[in-house]
């Protein structure tokens, strides 16, 4: 079954760096988009960054533009988003995610806070 296991959360200062990755497993990872999703408390689950098959193309939301740089390792089934120039509006839980046959599948999500 598909499996999806984030790592790399914890606490950042303003201005400061995380690196989150995802190991995937279950399913052939180097046929499918990986994509990194947030949900702050309170608000709803948004896209962060995707990357398709080969690496060759990426996509950020606005908000975190020229900040987060999403990469993948069709090797090693991982998927990372580099994070830098954090603020507080980064703090949330954010989750690896596949599309599927139709279907989302979710890692089980790692918080990621930024604060003084």
């Amino acid at each position: 079954q598909v499996q999806l296991v984030e790592s790399g959360g914890g606490l950042a200062q303003p201005g400061g760096s995380l690196r989150l990755s995802c190991a995937a497993s279950g399913f052939t990872f180097s046929l499918y988009t990986m994509n990194w999703y947030r949900q702050a408390p309170g608000k709803e689950r948004e896209l962060v960054a995707g990357i398709t098959r080969t690496g060759r193309t990426t996509n950020y939301a606005d908000s975190v533009k020229g900040r987060f740089t999403i990469s993948r390792d069709n090797a090693k089934r991982t998927v990372d988003l580099q994070m830098n120039s954090l603020n507080p509006e980064d703090t949330a839980v954010y989750y690896c995610n596949v599309r599927r046959d139709y279907n989302d599948y979710w890692g089980q999500g790692t918080q990621v806070t930024v604060s003084s």
